[in-house]
């Protein structure tokens, strides 16, 4: 018997979780604070405990083994659990504290979470807020193991049942974009022929986004049209508001401006094709209060996207977590 409960510290699941996601003993130790001898004697610890070789050495760092996976696994979720606990203390010591860890994608982070937290901090101005950006495939891990209380952004099929949540809060069809006052808006009945005459700044195709925006270019026949791509929304941006350039995006990633009138958006000249995006979170336990709170807020926000004409709500019928979209609601 390993007797795991009464040997396994804390200091060894902080030294496994530390090394795997560093890929090197070096890079780990610097990450904890402590020397590499430090590092490897509480590695060799956790070996010696598990009874099992936990990490392969190459030249370019470590790899787990199976059984280093296992513990991995379990040392991120027993340290999310840990934190959460911390969390939980912190509250019941001061009334009204909590704490947020989002998980969200590149076009959700830059469109609709900013008014979503704003309006969060307006009627729970003490949660404190932890994002993780990334893309889907690169959060349900986090969202697996506790790391994370949900995710904001697109909802993508999976290829497999995985035992999530997925709700839809709103679509977000790709449009035109472009700033207030340019030409393009004064043309009644758009057609693709006129988009021409405009250079484009576009995602980068390496964005899941950008290739969704390069097969609608195709449809358009817009493939040759002169192009600026770049994985900068901030550079995108820039060039829409100062001069006559034309963006094609999901109609929420530049949710801010469109509200404040800086950038107007057109329907492109193809039948709309519904994109839908919310949250997804686990099946089998609830959001926590702090999360729960940013929902709302989230779903307040998209209403008065909608109210604008900016966005469609897609809205659940019942809260009762099927893990389906069936019986949704359309509404705005």
């Amino acid at each position: 018997m390993r007797h795991l409960d009464q040997r396994l510290r804390l200091q060894h699941l902080r030294a496994v979780d530390a090394i795997a996601t560093q890929g090197s003993l070096l890079k780990a130790a610097a990450a904890l604070g402590l020397t590499q001898p430090a590092l490897s004697k509480a590695l060799h610890e956790a070996e010696d405990i598990s009874a099992a070789k936990l990490f392969d050495r190459h030249p370019r760092g470590v790899t787990p083994t199976r059984a280093g996976a296992a513990l991995i696994e379990t040392a991120r979720r027993v340290m999310a659990e840990i934190r959460r606990l911390d969390e939980t203390l912190d509250i019941v010591g001061h009334p009204g504290r909590g704490a947020l860890s989002l998980g969200v994608l590149p076009v959700a982070a830059s469109g609709v979470l900013p008014g979503a937290l704003t309006r969060m901090r307006a009627a729970h101005p003490e949660i404190r807020v932890r994002l993780e950006q990334g893309r889907t495939e690169e959060l349900l891990p986090l969202l697996a193991a506790g790391e994370i209380d949900l995710i904001v952004g697109r909802l993508y099929e999976p290829a497999a049942p995985d035992g999530f949540v997925r709700e839809p809060f709103w679509s977000e069809p790709i449009v035109l974009l472009a700033r207030a006052g340019h030409p393009i808006f004064a043309i009644d009945n758009l057609e693709s022929e006129q988009l021409r005459s405009y250079d484009l700044a576009l995602p980068t195709v390496s964005q899941r986004v950008g290739r969704e925006i390069e097969w609608i270019l195709q449809k358009l026949g817009l493939e040759s049209t002169v192009a600026y791509r770049s994985s900068s929304y901030d550079f995108i941006r820039e060039m829409l508001i100062s001069g006559d350039f034309l963006s094609i995006m999901p109609s929420l990633m530049m949710a801010g401006d469109l509200l404040r009138g800086g950038l107007k958006l057109a329907a492109l000249p193809l039948p709309p094709t519904e994109r839908l995006a919310g949250i997804i979170r686990p099946a089998a336990k609830p959001l926590p209060p702090a999360a729960r709170a940013f929902v709302e807020a989230l779903k307040v926000f998209v209403r008065e996207l909608a109210e604008r004409g900016f966005a469609d709500i897609t809205i659940r019928n019942s809260d009762h977590p099927t893990g389906d979209r069936t019986g949704n609601a359309r509404s705005g």
